[in-house]
């Protein structure tokens, strides 16, 4: 017999308006164990998932979508909307090499509206979806053809999210306009840090302002969505009510219909408020307050959401996730503890983060010195323009914030730090390419947007040895900005120093010296960050062919060793250059420079880096080899620049 005999009924979201509430809440239950199932064999976001499992039945059986736009703020929380959207028979694909995106997608799914895997865009998506399907709907009738269908937008965002200034900005432009766009607020107390700020405190006031609606009250705060003939009076008796018991709400001053907080695991709740909202004739936005527990109904996560937030492979039954063999520690915690043994020395020295403590391995600096430790939440735009304040003030602030994540607050780095020349220390994560997370997590562009910045100091460590020292660099470097940027994943299992050394600006390092006697002139490699290993491995395949090369660490890609890159194309005929990030950023500065010191006619240089395109998910070695940046990518660029100067 099935394990889960209704849910193998629901084919599609249609499938589901036909059940009663009594069945759809079956449907959540099966729905709950069938993410489980799916998630202990792929692994992935499960805490988040499991918390909107009723929710995510509610919102498919009342509304009618796709035709209905259903917008997942960030999409970690979509594996049970996948389920349900025709994609049940890929879910164990979740993550995997040509599988399902860990995150909505629009190439994958009619039912996917909007691509995110960053939060705090759904609600600016969902006022544009929303305008748009009016002003077409007023060129049809204009056009003699009629309004179109009306349309429902619906925006599902959780407590972390909405308190990022992007769902703010939304949030007062939506509520003067007249769309019809419903925003569910998702309130799970828990996004993957603790919340924080003024907020979260806010949502708590509102919760225990009073208990759970009953549905009597709930009758009487949807009134307004009734026929007018009961509105009036409910209306009046509504708002003044509302007024006593809250003074009104934020969503409220912003133009919002707030209405909650509602359980969010209550069919009997859910449903009857969700359908006035469906039926409403009254345009104009509203905000629907819902309470939900991030890991409901499996007993591990509930006691830790954290942990439970994104998970390996794991053990139903047990709970236990499967451990990755012991190896070496991953640069995150590399970049930990080097700033810790900085801190231990430098009482100036603090940490920023947006939202991320443990993502950015700044929990462990939280425990130490907690009065020195900032999580700004949400608020990429902030954490940079909050460094530079403090570092106006001869504090030494290190922001620690993913390479995808930085591209948030780019105008604030531009601006609030490298124009004013002020020493904040950028900690940036994820660069490079990230394997499961896939392209919008994959840190591609910030040499790029960096290195364009006049006067700021940009480090990639070859090796955790290497981060170490450019941590203790960036802590020593008061003259300006600064910016060490390092992959995610582990390092190479070497011995670190109990505090890094400090290098000198802008200076590289000979690796490897080709050995006297190699075929005149031959081949240079030059590697920016932790394609050194390639680099190295590259090199002895050369070797074998009689073409030992010189291979060098570039350690800096601002400012260039302008003196290394000089000697490297003098003395050999072919200089690769190789960097984890897209086409315009180290090695296009290097050629830059040899443009203007006349050696670009002197030796052929070929610069690898990623493609002009986005890369899949996948596993970290296969992205390596798709982006041509493997050992055997490099050595055939080197052999046919050698060999054919082709």
């Amino acid at each position: 017999a099935s394990k889960y005999p209704l849910l193998d009924r629901v084919s599609s979201p249609l499938d589901l308006r036909n059940l009663s509430s009594e069945q759809l809440r079956v449907v959540a239950d099966e729905l709950r164990g069938e993410t489980l199932d799916a998630v202990s064999v792929t692994g992935g976001h499960l805490g988040a998932a499991l918390g909107v499992v009723e929710l995510t039945v509610a919102l498919h059986a009342v509304f009618d979508t796709p035709h209905d736009r259903l917008i997942w703020d960030v999409g970690h929380q979509t594996y049970p909307h996948k389920i349900l959207t025709e994609r049940r028979d890929r879910i164990r694909t979740l993550r995997q090499p040509g599988g399902l995106s860990g995150f909505t997608r629009r190439s994958e799914s009619e039912y996917d509206p909007f691509g995110a895997a960053h939060s705090s865009t759904s609600i600016s998506a969902g006022l544009g979806m929303a305008v748009a399907h009016e002003l077409l709907s007023g060129q049809s009738e204009a056009a003699g053809q009629g309004a179109l269908p009306p349309r429902n937008v619906i925006a599902v965002i959780g407590d972390g999210s909405i308190s990022a200034g992007m769902a703010y900005e939304a949030m007062n432009n939506a509520g003067s306009s007249k769309a019809r766009l419903i925003v569910i607020l998702n309130d799970n107390e828990m996004s993957i840090a603790p919340p924080v700020g003024a907020m979260s405190a806010y949502l708590s006031r509102i919760m225990s302002s009073r208990s759970f609606l009953s549905l009597r009250e709930l009758g009487g705060k949807v009134a307004r969505r009734l026929p007018t003939t009961i509105e009036r009076t409910a209306k009046r008796a509504d708002e003044y009510a509302r007024g006593m018991l809250t003074g009104g709400t934020l969503f409220e001053e912003l133009g919002f219909y707030y209405i909650g907080p509602i359980d969010g695991h209550n069919m009997d709740h859910l449903l009857p408020v969700l359908r006035n909202l469906r039926d409403a004739d009254e345009q104009g936005p509203v905000l629907l307050h819902v309470i939900t527990q991030k890991g409901r109904g499996y007993a591990p996560a509930e006691a830790s959401g954290d942990k439970y937030h994104a998970v390996q492979k794991f053990n139903v039954v047990t709970g236990e996730q499967t451990k990755a063999p012991p190896g070496p520690p991953s640069y995150t915690n590399v970049f930990s503890r080097a700033l810790l043994a900085e801190a231990e020395q430098d009482p100036r020295i603090v940490a920023i983060t947006a939202a991320m403590p443990s993502g950015t391995g700044l929990d462990a600096f939280a425990r130490r010195f907690p009065e020195r430790f900032f999580d700004v939440g949400i608020a990429e735009q902030h954490a940079v323009t909050f460094a530079a304040g403090m570092a106006t003030e001869g504090i030494k602030p290190f922001c620690a914030i993913y390479s995808t994540f930085l591209q948030r607050g780019y105008d604030q780095v531009v601006h609030d730090v490298v124009l004013q020349n002020l020493p904040v220390r950028f900690a940036i994560d994820r660069a490079g390419l990230v394997g499961a997370d896939g392209a919008t997590h994959a840190g591609a562009f910030d040499l790029n947007y960096l290195c364009c910045l006049p006067g700021i100091v940009v480090m990639a460590p070859s090796d955790e040895v290497e981060l170490m020292h450019m941590t203790a660099t960036a802590a020593a470097h008061d003259d300006g900005p600064s910016a060490v940027r390092y992959p995610r994943g582990n390092g190479l299992g070497l011995e670190l120093p109990a505090r890094g050394q400090v290098l000198p600006i802008g200076q590289g390092r000979i690796v490897r010296e080709r050995p006297a006697g190699t075929a005149k002139g031959g081949i240079a490699i030059l590697s920016l960050g932790t394609s050194l290993g390639e680099a190295l491995k590259a090199a002895d395949a050369l070797a074998a062919r009689g073409l030992a090369p010189t291979v060098a660490d570039a350690r800096f890609a601002k400012p260039l060793d302008t003196a290394l890159i000089d000697r490297l194309a003098r003395e050999h005929d072919v200089l690769i250059t190789i960097e984890e990030g897209a086409a315009g950023g180290f090695g296009a500065a290097v050629m830059h420079h040899l443009a203007h010191a006349g050696l670009l006619d002197t030796v052929r240089v070929r610069p690898l880096t990623l493609p002009d395109r986005f890369i899949d998910h996948n596993t970290p070695t296969a992205q390596i080899a798709e982006a041509g940046l493997d050992h055997k990518s490099i050595t055939q660029a080197a052999l046919n620049a050698f060999e054919n100067g082709a």
